[in-house]
């Protein structure tokens, strides 16, 4: 089991381990790492230099200008690293050669005065685990849930010895490594983007990190690119109008696609929408990934569904979003103009009847005003109805009789959209069978999903393809 140290003890560690050398820059809420190294005692072992670049101007002619603007961001980081890492190395290589480098650096926005800022930042660290190798970076967004400046600038400033800590000392363990970021922090600081590279970590996915922070409680919602690489929204959601499409992916079929591309297509036409500052996310939802029992996810079925939705190009979002107004509050920050969630027919009937059940104690309009928050429409794609050839479709959903007239009057508003256009040959296609047929190497299953689903779930043995039922050309 993991020994948890206070921030002073793992400072104090760090400073006494003579293997271990850097630089230390900060941007925004002062030197607040820095700081604790040089309280604990013993900092001429490990700080070769602190600075902060406050002002803006004497920042750019250090790092170089951000097009953006904004000086809370990915990029700002990177440079910021990339700049300190190379000066440190061409100046002490030759002096230390038995030392493993380091640069860390963050640039951070704690709340202000008028509480127009929540309170944000990006840290990170390019660091080596043997001297004289290619180092490695770990970068991470943290969102400060205090709401008092100083108290933030503190939290700052323990998460980042967690952070300077955990890489030399739990970097074979990502499972130790993310949860003691969290050492006294608790209920203090999210983190929603974790992205671990380098040369000792080329085995090591990062769609499982994304995970591993919603499984730990660092966050609700994790995002990833289709190159498999950890993103943040605040680098590509600023006042964008987003579709996500929420299913379970167990595989991505035709039926999937076809929503997909028939929804975004339609989303995309609506005349509020800007066309050119639109954004569509696959959602997979946690809870789907987990065992009934234990209420642990399944990493592998996890990094299945990933592989395949990367392929077919998706940005993807994990999350553990209970309500939608948990997304929307999430979103709230990157002013998101528009919220579309696109659901299959049943799926959408499955929701509005768990809300209208669970809420027969008079406070069914407050549930329902959660479940359909005024920024959020919801696109239905139509499912068929067990034993019959009739499709199910937003217009027809058979809602309980207490809360037609409601339902009627979100129609009404558009806050219910069916999906008007689509392929009917492909309502028939049924994800639990379809996986079924995957797992017992029966023949058929290929043609109801994208010939990239087929050829990469064959060639990897995906969702338990049975590698005995391989072909290969002799």
């Amino acid at each position: 089991m993991r020994q948890r140290l206070e921030t002073e003890q793992k400072a104090l560690e760090i400073n006494l381990d003579p293997s271990i050398y850097g630089t230390f820059a900060e941007i925004g809420a002062g030197q607040e790492v820095a700081r604790y190294f040089f309280q604990v005692g013993g900092a001429a072992g490990t700080i070769a230099k602190t600075m902060s670049a406050y002002d803006k101007v004497y920042s750019d002619k250090i790092y170089g200008p951000e097009e953006s603007g904004r000086y809370v961001c990915e990029s700002r980081l990177y440079k910021m690293l990339d700049h300190e890492y190379e000066l440190m190395e061409h100046r002490l290589q030759q002096e230390r050669p038995n030392t493993n480098f380091f640069a860390f650096a963050d640039t951070v926005s704690a709340i202000n005065f008028q509480r127009t800022i929540k309170g944000n930042g990006w840290l990170g660290i390019r660091f080596q685990l043997s001297p004289g190798s290619l180092p490695n970076d770990l970068v991470l967004h943290a969102r400060m849930l205090d709401n008092d400046n100083h108290l933030q600038q503190q939290a700052i400033g323990i998460l980042g010895v967690n952070l300077i800590y955990a890489c030399f000392r739990y970097h074979s363990d990502p499972d130790a490594l993310l949860q003691s970021l969290l050492d006294g922090l608790h209920g203090r600081i999210k983190i929603d983007m974790v992205r671990l590279t380098g040369p000792d970590f080329e085995e090591l996915d990062n769609r499982i990190l994304s995970l591993k922070l919603i499984k730990h409680g660092l966050t609700n919602v994790a995002i990833f690119g289709a190159d498999g690489h950890s993103l943040h929204a605040s680098e590509f959601l600023y006042k964008k109008h987003l579709m996500v499409v929420r299913t379970a992916f167990q595989p991505p079929t035709l039926y999937h696609t076809e929503m997909i591309n028939q929804a975004y297509l339609q989303f995309r036409g609506e005349p509020e929408v800007e066309v050119s500052k639109t954004y569509l996310l696959t959602e997979i939802p946690y809870d789907h990934l987990c065992d009934a029992e234990t209420r642990l996810p399944d990493e592998k079925d996890f990094l299945d569904r990933a592989i395949l939705l990367n392929a077919l190009g998706h940005t993807v979002m994990l999350t553990r979003c209970q309500e939608v107004q948990d997304l929307m509050d999430y979103l709230d920050d990157y002013k998101v103009a528009q919220l579309a969630l696109v659901l299959e027919a049943r799926n959408l009937l499955e929701l509005i009847n768990e809300k209208y059940y669970a809420h027969l104690d008079g406070q069914l309009i407050a549930a329902f005003g959660k479940l359909f928050a005024y920024k959020v429409r919801y696109y239905a794609f139509p499912s068929l109805q067990e034993g019959s050839a009739e499709y199910m479709t937003g217009s027809n959903l058979p809602v309980p009789e207490g809360v037609r007239f409601l339902y009627k009057h979100l129609i009404e508003n558009r806050q219910i959209n069916d999906i008007r256009k689509f392929d009917p040959g492909v309502l028939d296609i049924f994800t639990q069978q379809v996986l079924e047929q995957i797992q017992k190497g029966e023949k058929g299953w290929e043609a109801q999903v994208p010939p990239k689903v087929s050829k990469i779930i064959k060639a990897s043995c995906l969702f338990g393809y049975p590698a005995e039922t391989l072909e290969f050309d002799y």
